[in-house]
């Protein structure tokens, strides 16, 4: 089939590389290069990088709904638009163009995590299973009929990076079957059950910051949920400490939640609302990522310290 693939960051190569082995890519969409690093030299996304690399035909419109930008879709006449990790929505008017519909590839299980931010908030949440699902596009937020999916297991100390990685391969493999099927005339398409429906907000500040009345568990949850990007975080003596590795404690304690009861070889005991966390790797104000154990050696500390 001739398709135009829609897609940006990291997650969405194999999915480009797969399609690009069977489909006939008119086109890959992608969004716009970046200022990045300390240069802020621009930089094309990943899904620009392979697309160089394999001499795709390349567009970038600063929006997908601009009149010009639909009007290019129209001209190449997709069969079928595939969409993974894009970033931008797509009209009604876009909907319409290829006669075999809009096909996306979401990092979730759904209609469990629809939204921005699907591989974060199911580690966040405490979730033992997720996955990726692909479905036909419609004009709400990851609301269309589905089509394929295929889970992934979450283990107690899996970082969003670690699961970023497994459901990014997935997703290239369940994309291959759908459109294989979809070839076939053999798909079928499911409703979602809007009552079963979660949502995952984007990720800001509020978000990051750990809340140490709540259980060590939820605690955990969040540090791996956010590592490693865009991390979790906690104050101390003043200064915003980026916490990226956790581990849950077997000792109780009855100190104030944040309050650091003991420094152990390995890092910090702290309390939480109920249970103790232990912190095992952190980075100070404009310093490398370290081992709590190496921050101990370097640093004179002395209890009682608390975390904010």
């Amino acid at each position: 089939m001739k398709i135009v693939f829609m897609g940006t960051p990291d997650f969405a190569v194999p999915c480009l590389a797969a399609l690009n082995k069977i489909c006939d890519v008119a086109a890959v969409i992608t969004q716009p290069d970046k200022k990045r690093g300390r240069g802020q030299k621009l930089t094309p996304s990943p899904v620009k990088a392979f697309a160089l690399d394999k001499g795709l035909n390349i567009l970038q419109p600063p929006k997908i709904k601009m009149p010009d930008a639909v009007e290019e879709l129209r001209r190449l006449k997709p069969d079928i638009i595939i969409v993974t990790a894009f970033g931008q929505l797509l009209s009604q008017a876009i909907l319409d163009i290829p006669p075999k519909g809009c096909i996306n590839v979401h990092a979730s299980l759904l209609p469990k995590y629809r939204g921005a931010a699907p591989i974060h908030w199911s580690i966040i949440r405490g979730e033992k299973l997720t996955g990726v699902t692909t479905m036909y596009m419609n004009a709400g937020l990851d609301t269309g009929d589905m089509l394929l999916s295929q889970s992934v297991e979450i283990t107690d100390n899996m970082t969003t990076e670690e699961l970023h990685d497994q459901l990014m391969a997935a997703g290239a493999d369940i994309l291959i079957k759908t459109i294989r099927q979809i070839e076939a005339g053999t798909i079928t398409r499911r409703k979602q059950d809007d009552s079963i429906s979660s949502y995952s907000p984007m990720l800001d500040d509020a978000v990051c910051r750990i809340d140490w009345t709540k259980p060590a568990r939820d605690i955990h949850n969040l540090v791996r949920g956010l590592n490693s990007w865009p991390v979790a975080y906690a104050i101390l003596n003043g200064q915003k400490m980026k916490i990226w590795r956790t581990a849950l404690s077997e000792i109780t304690s009855d100190a104030l939640p944040g309050e650091i009861i003991k420094i152990t070889p390995n890092g910090f005991l702290t309390a939480a609302g109920s249970g103790v966390i232990e912190i095992l790797e952190l980075q100070a104000p404009n310093k490398k990522r370290m081992s709590a154990k190496a921050y101990i050696n370097g640093h004179k500390l002395q209890l009682p310290l608390r975390f904010e």
